[in-house]
């Protein structure tokens, strides 16, 4: 693969920046194939009435850096001096780091053993293991996976999710169709399993032995299950750590075309 040829990336919103940013500091070209969008969601009574009860939850869980900024809005807009006495919980690092810069809170995220940032590892923390009559409030998108809340609520917590954003899917660009297929790329980077399913149906065999980074073990396995052949786990979500994935995968890749061409020497 050409020197010249991208990093693809597929991260939606300002987010998108800052991993290209990290990315192109690397060392390698960046090319955004810009196939989901976030939209807030308009307030409904049932977030205007969790907005207005925030004080008497026990636990805020936020999912992702989107959801973080949607609460800043919401709670600039009806708690001008943040409530005392709540725990903040981030899935990630990013998310805590939103939370953190919005809101100026102290914020809980997966533990450092776990190796990586997850709904699983966030829920290894001794703090989330025995919630008896806590009231619990998880700050997420539309749809999703249900794991965080299910399993608050199996350790004894109310629980209440609120979705404050959708995502929107749309196809790549022609061009981007075209990269996709012809695997005119030097590696993919995703850290969502909705993305990783819909870039999959424009993927060919030629995309699918191009280096694919993902950000969690789980989606390695979904990955795996798609048929991708190269992956590599990166030890987080945040722009360094995909970065980081991303020249490791690269070195390995040129490492082995160098020896191809000692051996054909």
């Amino acid at each position: 693969m050409p020197a010249s040829s991208p990093v693809l990336i597929c991260r939606p919103g300002e987010r998108a920046r800052a991993l290209a940013d990290a990315i192109e500091a690397a060392g390698f070209p960046v090319a955004r194939l810009e196939v989901m969008t976030l939209e807030p969601l308009p307030e409904s009574p049932v977030l205007r009435a969790a907005w207005l009860d925030f004080d008497h939850f026990h636990k805020v869980v936020v999912v992702s850096p989107f959801a973080a900024e949607c609460l800043h809005d919401a709670l600039d807009r009806y708690w001008p001096q943040l409530p005392v006495g709540i725990d903040w919980y981030a899935v990630g690092a990013a998310t805590a780091e939103t939370l953190h810069a919005r809101l100026g809170v102290r914020v809980h995220v997966p533990p450092a053993r776990a190796g990586e940032d997850t709904s699983e590892a966030l829920l290894m923390l001794g703090s989330l293991r025995s919630l008896e009559g806590q009231r619990v409030l998880l700050v997420a998108g539309e749809g999703g996976r249900p794991l965080l809340a299910d399993t608050l609520a199996e350790r004894g917590a109310r629980v209440t999710r609120l979705a404050t954003y959708r995502r929107r899917l749309e196809a790549p660009s022609p061009v981007m169709q075209s990269r996709l297929a012809d695997g005119d790329f030097r590696a993919l980077v995703v850290s969502s399993g909705e993305l990783l399913e819909h870039l999959a149906r424009w993927s060919t065999e030629t995309t699918l032995n191009q280096p694919l980074i993902v950000s969690s073990r789980r989606l390695a396995t979904l990955a795996y299950d798609l048929g991708f052949r190269t992956r590599v786990v990166a030890p987080g979500a945040t722009p360094a750590a995909l970065a980081e994935a991303v020249a490791e995968a690269c070195a390995s890749v040129d490492a082995d075309v160098d020896h191809d061409d000692l051996e054909k020497g």
